[in-house]
């Protein structure tokens, strides 16, 4: 059997605004933004950079589906989808390069870089307010990128 998360659904208040968020400030790819006429939604899909990128790894790379909220109770949730924990997490394989670039790019981190012994990491929060772990895995953990 071979399965893997495709994507990840994450509400936000305008399309627009949050694909300029991810792929100005966090360099994801916009890998789909399709109107859908039947819904009036649009169906846009960013994923994080990759270097291994062919197509064998695309099926096996998990993605953000960038919602927006058609109802007042989804409008609740943006920024909050995970109650106040770390919502996602974003692997690198240069913490350090990556965590001095958000910062000049004015990404609000809310926990300062941390060394622990499954990596270094530190909390940041997107554009609504979900918070991420930035973490570098070391070596030979599953999810290292190193």
């Amino acid at each position: 059997m071979n399965q893997s998360i495709a994507h990840m659904a994450l509400v936000v208040k305008d399309y627009d605004e949050a694909i300029a968020f991810y792929t100005e400030k966090l360099h994801f790819t916009l890998v789909e933004d399709t109107y859908q006429p039947e819904q009036d939604k649009r169906w846009v899909v960013v994923a994080p950079p990759s270097k291994t990128e062919n197509a064998n790894t695309k099926a096996n790379k998990t993605a953000l589906l960038l919602a927006r909220a058609s109802s007042p109770e989804q409008e609740a949730f943006i920024g909050n989808q995970a109650g106040g924990r770390v919502f996602m997490f974003l692997s690198t394989d240069d913490f350090w390069r990556d965590y001095k670039e958000m910062l000049l790019k004015d990404i609000h981190f809310i926990r300062e870089p941390k060394v622990t012994d499954y990596g270094t990491v530190a909390v940041f929060e997107d554009l609504y307010g979900n918070l991420w772990d930035l973490v570098e895995f070391v070596k030979g953990h599953p999810f290292s990128l190193i």
